[in-house]
């Protein structure tokens, strides 16, 4: 039996990755503060988003979860979101029209600040402060005054997601996501790329689709699918007193639901089973992701999937998978096979970011594009062997034209990586590499929809 859930329950929990605020007082004022601002999300959009995922769980749909590292203050503009936004569409219409296959969108973004960190302090030049873990908490200068915990962080972080929120419904709602665009989506920079000539060859056979279908009389005003599209936010569920501030109960269900995202994931450095990220996320009622590293064995994930979705919910639970190229084909299928013998309903998502990073001789973090392809191909072929759905991908990228991550068709050099490193944390994908991924993410979604025909028709 299942100890009784309340927001604030965590609390009596063992909590890691949490930053120490001198200033108690001026905390709880923030805190204070935020419980009386307005919801950012709606249960009724979080539950429209678990109805999609239960969709993906059932092997009907895919889910394309991309976005920031982390959100900063000093890159928020119009024309990033807009651009992140416009790489996802592109991403999705490819898996769509390729794939034969529903994408459901999802960003990393309107709160994915804060991050964890392997290490409280960092040093430099034998100097030694406390890690930056994300705008919403300090700043990533390096400086004593700017790595102190500051809670009026959380305000302008909420200030900045509300309105990147507005803004992409806008975008998804009012016109820009009409498929009709298809061409117009293009970012400058990628257009005489390789994975660009590909788009732009997809683009025209979905334009002249659209044509035959207008003379048909089918078009944007006659179907609404097709000039809008529904477009959802998540964020990692790390600085856990911001998300008690924002849990609230829905009037219409008198459940549980924080507001501050449509979908909310634990990571692989908090999934403690008796630890107080886990407790936070049991009670609340938004779709939920679980970080799954190479250090998790098939019990413990077993206890984790009872504990966050004891009713085996369709849609409620999204496993993260997030090795390395080197280790999936090894440490996911243990994994896969234990869920799929306990009968539990989950999607399966492909992190090929995380698992992929190195730090050069330069001092930068990169991860090389080959090995997040391959880590991606090795996602897709664990599910075929074992007769599972490769549900998703969730992966870090920007629309910006960064040097962040090497190689890809753009042949990204160890040289050029400084040109144009803008992340404040981990490397992104630009663009191009984010349009190359969802073509090879296309071939495996069509190859693992064979395989599967080939059981039904062998039965």
């Amino acid at each position: 039996m299942a100890s009784p859930w309340s927001p604030q329950s965590w609390q009596d929990k063992p909590i890691r990755q949490v930053p120490e605020y001198p200033d108690q007082a001026a905390l709880e004022a923030v805190l204070t503060r935020l419980r009386s601002h307005p919801p950012l999300v709606f249960a009724g959009e979080a539950r429209n988003l678990q109805s999609a995922l239960a969709q993906v769980s059932a092997g009907k749909a895919f889910l394309l979860q991309g976005g920031d590292c982390a959100e900063s203050f000093a890159e928020f503009h119009p024309d990033n979101i807009r651009d992140m936004f416009r790489v996802l569409l592109q991403m999705a219409v490819v898996l769509t029209f390729a794939a034969g296959l529903p994408v459901v969108k999802v960003g990393r973004i309107a709160g994915q600040f804060a991050k964890p960190r392997s290490e409280d302090t960092e040093t430099q030049n034998g100097v030694t402060l406390p890690s930056y873990r994300g705008d919403n908490i300090n700043g990533s200068e390096f400086t004593s005054a700017a790595r102190v915990p500051d809670p009026q962080r959380l305000l302008e972080a909420t200030a900045q997601s509300a309105a990147t929120l507005n803004l992409l419904r806008a975008f998804a709602q009012g016109g820009y996501a009409d498929l009709h665009n298809v061409h117009r989506w293009m970012l400058g920079f990628i257009s005489d790329s390789p994975a660009g000539e590909q788009y732009q060859g997809l683009a025209q056979r979905i334009s002249e689709t659209l044509d035959f279908m207008a003379a048909c009389g089918i078009n944007s005003e006659t179907v609404p699918q097709l000039r809008g599209t529904d477009f959802y936010t998540s964020h990692e569920a790390l600085l856990l007193p911001y998300e008690q501030a924002m849990t609230r109960v829905d009037s219409t269900s008198g459940d549980w639901y924080d507001t501050s995202a449509h979908m909310l994931w634990i990571g692989d450095r908090t999934r403690q089973l008796d630890g107080a990220h886990v407790e936070f996320m049991r009670g609340i009622k938004n779709p939920i992701g679980l970080k799954c590293g190479p250090s998790l064995s098939p019990d413990d994930l077993l206890q984790l999937i009872a504990a966050l979705n004891p009713q085996n919910i369709p849609g409620r639970l999204t496993l993260i998978a997030r090795f390395g190229s080197d280790k999936v084909a090894e440490k996911l299928p243990p994994l896969v096979r234990a869920v799929k013998r306990e009968g539990a309903h989950v999607v399966w998502s492909c992190d090929p970011m995380h698992g992929n990073t190195i730090k050069l001789a330069s001092g930068y973090k990169t991860r090389p594009v080959d090995r997040i392809l391959e880590e991606v191909r090795s996602f897709f072929a664990v599910h075929r062997a074992e007769g599972t759905h490769a549900g998703g991908v969730h992966f870090e990228m920007t629309g910006q034209d960064v040097t962040e991550c090497l190689g890809g068709a753009q042949a990204i050099k160890e040289l050029d990586i400084s040109s144009r490193y803008q992340t404040a944390c981990d490397p992104r994908l630009n663009a191009s590499q984010a349009l190359e991924l969802a073509f090879l993410i296309a071939q495996g979604i069509r190859d693992e929809r064979i395989k599967s025909a080939g059981r039904v028709a062998s039965a």
